[in-house]
């Protein structure tokens, strides 16, 4: 066997058809688009649509709801507090939601902050926020601190 001899297996390699490259290729003219018409033409996609049928995404059940007034809250850690009260970036003496923000541990207050029970708390910490897990209230009880839930403030 010779270099020259090489061949691939009989269907191995399919040729790539060139598509509006005349009429001797079978896919001259239009390439396979059709006669005018939306999707004769480049950059379309219609996602979703099928032709005038019910689209699927139609024709299946709705289910559940989305409360249209439902409170987000922004959420922190008992262990992210006791880790910014070691830095010194947060004062274990009064922890407010403001203090909270410019800490810089929660971006924003959202609808209040809530706090939850993930982590150790070993500083005996004045919390007063808007929300707080019964495990996060324990918690620093159990360090001998105090959290406080107070009612959310102004603007609803």
């Amino acid at each position: 066997m010779k270099l020259h001899e090489l061949r691939d297996n009989p269907g191995a390699a399919k040729k790539r058809t060139r598509v509006a490259r005349g009429p001797g290729s079978g896919k001259g003219k239009m390439g396979g688009r059709g006669i005018k018409g939306q999707k004769s033409r480049s950059g379309v996609a219609i996602n979703g649509y099928e032709g005038g049928q019910m689209p699927l995404y139609q024709r299946l059940p709705k289910r559940g709801f989305n409360k249209p007034n439902r409170k987000a809250y922004a959420v922190v850690n008992l262990g992210l507090i006791q880790k910014f009260i070691d830095a010194g970036k947060l004062d274990a003496a009064s922890i407010t939601e403001d203090s909270l923000v410019a800490s810089g541990l929660v971006r924003r207050k959202l609808d209040g902050v809530r706090v939850l029970a993930k982590g150790e708390i070993t500083a005996k910490a004045t919390i007063s926020v808007t929300g707080a897990s019964a495990a996060a209230v324990d918690a620093v009880a159990k360090a001998g601190g105090t959290l406080t839930v107070a009612a959310p403030t102004a603007a609803e």
